[in-house]
């Protein structure tokens, strides 16, 4: 015997089923967009790789609907939960993102080599560069965006997250980026206040809403342990620098190391009163012997010894930029690099006390080292410089070439990438470089911007 559709209707289990599904319906619907599984999901969705090798990763393309009649639909909304970002002492474990920043107005391959052996997930990392509007400036691009495509097209797990190219618009105040001219005292101010631009300018454009920490990274560092970022980070400090040195080649020709960054300092009574007495746009330098500040700083309190404790930490009133680490709240909250005289401090010095301003904390690790390359110089390459004559000479003597800038990481000189004139290539198959003179010759020669002529007489000139 059937049974009658009004007893169908009014089971009861019937009704539990539709009153559930109906009650999970509406909760879906109105339940607010906070947890952390959904942030990570969405996280993911806007932080795919990039689909080209040199650009950032961009929102996925919406195809226009034809029952809209041609017309684009409004852009989404998006929510940035910004209580959910950690920056933790383990920042792999907590997935936690990292911008690198790197103003570079002279490319080597030993910075790029040396980016590419850190070992913290390269997924969770984004790069920013800054180069200026100089011919050596578009040279150092052209090599960077060389190594960029190489390898952001090779291995997955080499591939960064993002990666930005920024162009300064407005002039350098030095065109040399010889050391000498860089460190000069009379060129502090303005080109510390053209650096505060150039990173200012950076930051503020590369900074995203899923950036937790910020490592600020110069272009002539090409020596870290791979584990820095890792090795930093747990520390769990708002603002955190390690000791830089160089390596350098003594009087007796062997390789040594020397401070290289003394703008990580604790403050002096005595800076104190030189400041007072200096004018409102006057700033006050460190590392020139004819400035007594008598700063303790940490390039000269480190232990260099294979015994030293690495995690020794100081507390600081300044600190440099050759590799400094941020959370990026710090940041967030308003600290950037004065382009200024700030209480007769600028850029890094600048930010540090900026940042102290708004609460913050800065520290150091004297014992804990990462190293600069050695501006090669004439003297260091005369021996190279004597083979190239000997071999271009006995094969042409009025040969006219531009020189390699880009030195094959096989140690072998490959093309020419150059910004001016006709390109005209010479690949060096009968010399044989070491890794280590190749890379020393192609920093030299980055310097050169106009064809040698009388190649002989060119080089012996130099030397």
């Amino acid at each position: 015997m059937a049974i009658p559709r009004t007893i169908r209707r009014t089971n009861p289990i019937t009704l539990a089923l539709a009153g559930l599904l109906s009650l999970g319906f509406l909760v879906f619907l109105f339940s607010p967009f906070s947890n952390a599984a959904a942030v990570s999901t969405a996280k993911r969705k806007f932080d795919s790789a990039a689909a080209h090798p040199l650009s950032p990763p961009t929102a996925p393309f919406q195809k226009t609907s034809s029952s809209m009649k041609g017309k684009r639909p409004p852009p989404p909304v998006v929510h940035y939960h910004m209580n959910n970002l950690t920056t933790t002492s383990d920042p792999v474990a907590n997935q936690e993102n990292v911008l690198i920043l790197t103003p570079l107005a002279r490319f080597y391959q030993g910075y790029w080599d040396n980016l590419l052996s850190l070992n913290y997930p390269h997924s969770l990392i984004a790069l920013g560069f800054i180069t200026p509007k100089t011919r050596e400036g578009n040279a150092a691009t052209a090599a960077l965006q060389a190594a960029i495509a190489q390898t952001q097209n090779g291995p997955e797990e080499k591939r960064f997250a993002s990666i930005s190219i920024l162009r300064q618009d407005f002039d350098p105040p030095i065109s040399s980026q010889d050391e000498s001219e860089r460190h000069k005292k009379d060129n502090q101010k303005a080109r510390r206040s053209a650096m505060s631009q150039a990173r200012n300018s950076l930051l503020f454009t590369t900074i995203g809403p899923y950036t937790s920490w910020v490592l600020w990274l110069d272009a002539d560092i090409v020596e870290t342990p791979p584990s820095l970022i890792q090795d930093l980070t747990s520390h769990d400090k708002p603002i955190i620098v390690p000791n830089c040195f160089q390596r350098y080649r003594n009087d007796k020709g062997q390789w040594d190391v020397r401070p290289y960054d003394f703008n990580s300092w604790q403050d002096s009574d005595t800076a104190a009163e030189l400041a007072a007495k200096l004018a409102p746009d006057e700033i006050l330098l460190e590392g020139y012997s004819d400035i007594a500040t008598y700063r303790t700083l940490l390039a000269k309190i480190a232990d260099t010894s294979e015994a030293r404790d690495q995690k020794a930490i100081e507390p600081l009133d300044g600190v440099g930029g050759t590799a400094l680490l941020v959370k990026a709240e710090v940041h967030r909250d308003g600290a950037m690099f004065p382009p200024f005289p700030f209480y007769h401090l600028i850029e890094t010095e600048g930010f540090a006390k900026m940042a102290r301003r708004l609460g913050w904390s800065c520290w150091g690790l004297p014992n804990y080292f990462v190293r600069a390359v050695v501006p090669p110089t004439p003297r260091h390459i005369r021996p190279l410089l004597t083979r190239l004559t000997r071999y271009i000479t006995t094969t042409n003597e009025n040969m006219t070439i531009f020189f390699v800038y880009y030195v094959h990481v096989r140690s072998n000189i490959s093309s020419a990438v150059l910004d001016t004139g006709p390109l005209l290539c010479m690949i060096f198959n009968g010399v044989t470089l070491r890794r280590t003179e190749a890379a020393l010759l192609a920093s030299w020669l980055s310097g050169i911007k106009t064809a040698l002529y009388s190649i002989k007489a060119a080089f012996l000139s130099q030397i």
